[in-house]
């Protein structure tokens, strides 16, 4: 049996992500004067897709690096990385890792979930950072829609009332608990305190209460509050607001770390330890 050539076709990054958005994962064939057939195997194309969302994967970790730089250590590239690698990893456990199309969104929002953070915004147009990104990357409308999604409606302040998403998909699911995984245990205490510090928050003032049944706009409002406080107003409410399976599990042992170190914290601050 003799061999099928292979045709060699050159696209540029937009038109081949579209290219293979289309093909994919079809088995493809065209046939050619004389009977003869060029064929390519999905397998291949697989490859060339994977290639591709390697591709678009460094990207997206050099734009983290270039707009997250002047960020202060609780939001900044070590971050994002952290929840790209409890995203995967929660991804797996919920059993998206059959499906490619799901982890390269899992992956792409995970990376890209706090370019634009109103907390960091220097200039109205960073909110159009990642939604230019995609489009200029070539990412398929059905991909960017669901990322887009994802980093639009993840945030805490679109739950703080406690009415949660009842839109998301699993997808939405598990960066957004990786996300709320890394507020709390030992690294959300410390993100708690690197932040506050950059705001000049006091660590604690008796005087200064936690707020209690906020609205988006209130919790969004910048006003006199301390470190402590946060911990009341949102990181001990997100074990309970973890949306999978896995993220729950997880949460449980974080959770509990910060309930030991608040107690701690007022037991020394008031010179009982």
């Amino acid at each position: 049996m003799s061999s099928v050539p292979h045709r060699i076709i050159t696209l540029n990054h937009a038109a081949a992500s579209l290219f293979l958005s289309r093909l994919l994962p079809i088995h493809i064939s065209t046939v050619k004067g004389g009977g003869r057939r060029d064929i390519c195997s999905v397998g291949s194309w697989s490859v060339m897709r994977e290639m591709e969302m390697e591709r678009v994967v460094k990207k997206a970790e050099a734009l983290v690096e270039k707009v997250m730089r002047g960020n202060d250590a609780s939001h900044d590239a070590a971050h994002v990385w952290r929840v790209r690698d409890l995203a995967l990893s929660l991804a797996h456990e919920e059993g998206l890792s059959s499906h490619p199309h799901s982890m390269e969104i899992v992956e792409l929002a995970a990376l890209l979930h706090d370019i634009g953070d109103y907390k960091y915004l220097r200039d109205p147009s960073e909110e159009k950072i990642v939604e230019n990104f995609l489009d200029q990357e070539g990412v398929e409308e059905d991909k960017k829609s669901k990322i887009l999604k994802i980093i639009k409606g993840m945030g805490f302040k679109d739950e703080v009332t406690g009415k949660g998403n009842t839109e998301w998909f699993p997808e939405f699911g598990v960066v957004q608990d990786a996300d709320r995984l890394d507020a709390i245990g030992a690294i959300g205490v410390a993100r708690c305190f690197t932040f506050s510090g950059s705001r000049m928050m006091k660590l604690h003032d008796p005087a200064i209460p936690p707020r209690s049944d906020l609205s988006k706009e209130q919790y969004m409002k910048k006003v006199e509050q301390t470190a402590i406080n946060h911990f009341h107003e949102k990181l001990l409410k997100l074990k309970d607001m973890m949306k999978t399976k896995a993220g729950q599990r997880r949460a449980e042992k974080r959770h509990k770390f910060m309930e030991e170190f608040v107690k701690e914290f007022y037991d020394e601050w008031n010179g009982l330890n």
